[in-house]
């Protein structure tokens, strides 16, 4: 225990480090009022490839992934497969995983998660499936996320399990396993550790019986059944996702697969051409149902939202303000909740809660109050969002509230129901902060384009899009954002 303390003690100060260098880098965004047209693809899912890195890390033989996301979550996930016993290479556009298979092994160093609380949550099972100790960490974002539910859940697996800092529920989180129990109750209102559960029960022999008492998230939940059940495992899900059976004791098969577009980063120029006068392309969407964000599009056509979708073509085609097509008696491209029930837009966000924050900014511009609902969830991401983007928009003129599981926005579109100038909108620019958070960065830089001209937005330390969405930037300018660096 006292080498496992003492290399702890050296990652944290190497964090230090690291969190001082990446402020004297600290990168802004200035984002203003721009119309946006052309045709965008977005990288793959953060999501999907993190389950192929660790899938493919424990199946026998050589796997290729495709189209991956080139994200410092996902290359955090690569460096850490390779602790367990995997050989990982990137190439431009395919990921090459040799697999450890039966030849898995205890870690032999502290697991560094940096940003990605996924590999945090996914990886800390299948380490318990190891004899001895495993010790994951990361950044100081990580370092305050929640890890009590996952310690619990292990020790009912008969694992012991720790957090090294008396009197805090975060890492680094101390794991000794094996394995040796196939039964465990537990909440599930946060879904990557179950996931990580999952995917370990492919490690274990006989049936992991998993109860949850609060599932949420359950996309997710049914993306990692999809997953494995591809591979050849045995998976029973009920129909309130409140009981979960997986059958392992048998190796995983390599694989070839292809990373589907990330719906989760998707919502962004979404989100940013519905509140300009913009229509634009987006490319390569993933059709398979695999992604609850995906449900972001329903939402929004609710309020008269111009999305129009092509399964066959697997695009989304958006058109926001002067550029939306006509509807009889209706302004083109006004979002409304006024003819929903109570004049109330009403969301559930337990099952995309990564949504929130694009779902946030477009609410700031839809006549009528939304309401996003069953936001827990939201709360122990890398930052809580629903406190961020209450903060943050009140800074730029939103009239919004954070309630205990909700989070209010009283919104207005720039014009009127008969075409002229709203006076009640009254949004304006301001300096905001990300506080190190990839989707609130990627949310707050939208925000300008809806802006009446000459009011901006600056984004501070928006070099943190990275984590989901290299290249967000570059790709958001070359459809005319014009962001400002």
């Amino acid at each position: 225990m006292k080498i496992i303390a003492e290399k702890i003690s050296l990652y944290n100060n190497g964090y230090n480090l690291a969190k001082y260098m990446l402020k004297s880098s600290a990168m802004d965004i200035v984002s203003s009022k721009r119309n946006l047209h052309g045709a965008i693809t977005v990288p793959g899912s953060k999501s999907h490839t993190i389950r192929a890195l660790l899938l493919a890390a424990l199946a026998d033989g050589t796997s290729h992934i495709f189209n991956p996301l080139p994200s410092d979550d996902c290359l955090s996930a690569s460096r850490a497969i390779e602790l367990i016993g995997a050989d990982f290479h990137s190439g431009d556009s395919v990921w090459t995983v040799s697999g450890a298979g039966s030849l898995a092994h205890l870690s032999d160093d502290v697991v560094d998660v940096g940003n990605s609380g996924s590999l945090l949550y996914f990886l800390s099972p299948i380490a318990a499936t190891f004899s001895g100790w495993s010790v994951f960490t990361g950044d100081a974002s990580i370092r305050k996320r929640p890890v009590s539910h996952v310690v619990d859940a292990l020790k009912q697996l008969g694992c012991e399990a720790y957090v090294s800092r008396p009197g805090t529920d975060a890492p680094p989180l101390i794991i000794r396993g094996p394995i040796s129990k196939r039964n465990v109750v537990t909440d599930g209102s946060l879904s990557q550790y179950v996931s990580g559960m999952m995917m370990a029960a492919s490690r274990l022999s006989g049936t992991l019986d998993i109860t949850l008492t609060d599932p949420k998230e359950t996309p997710y939940l049914s993306m990692t059944r999809l997953w494995l059940e591809e591979l050849g495992m045995k998976v029973s899900v009920s129909d309130d996702f409140k009981r979960i059976c997986v059958r392992g004791g048998f190796g995983l098969p390599h694989f070839d697969k292809t990373i589907p577009s990330d719906w989760e980063a998707l919502a962004f120029p979404l989100v940013a051409s519905l509140i300009s006068d913009s229509e634009i392309i987006i490319n390569n969407i993933d059709d398979s149902g695999s992604q609850g964000d995906d449900a972001i599009v329903d939402v929004l056509k609710s309020v008269g939202a111009d999305i129009e979708r092509d399964r066959i073509r697997h695009t989304l085609t958006v058109r926001g303000g002067k550029c939306a097509r006509s509807v009889k008696g209706e302004v083109p491209g006004r979002l409304s909740a006024e003819k929903l029930p109570r004049g109330e837009l009403r969301v559930n966000i337990s099952g995309f809660p990564d949504a929130i924050c694009a779902l946030a900014v477009a609410a700031s511009f839809i006549e009528g109050t939304t309401i996003i609902e069953d936001v827990g969830v939201c709360r122990k991401k890398e930052t809580d969002r629903v406190e961020v983007m209450r903060s943050e928009l009140t800074k730029l003129g939103v009239d919004i509230e954070a309630e205990a599981d909700c989070l209010v926005i009283h919104g207005h579109a720039p014009l009127t129901a008969s075409g002229e100038k709203n006076d009640a909108c009254t949004l304006h620019g301001g300096t905001v902060e990300t506080y190190g958070d990839h989707r609130a960065a990627m949310a707050l830089s939208c925000f300008g384009f809806g802006l009446p001209e000459g009011e901006t937005v600056r984004v501070k330390g928006a070099e943190c899009s990275a984590v989901s969405f290299p290249g967000f930037i570059d790709a958001m300018n070359g459809i005319g954002a014009g962001f400002v660096v």
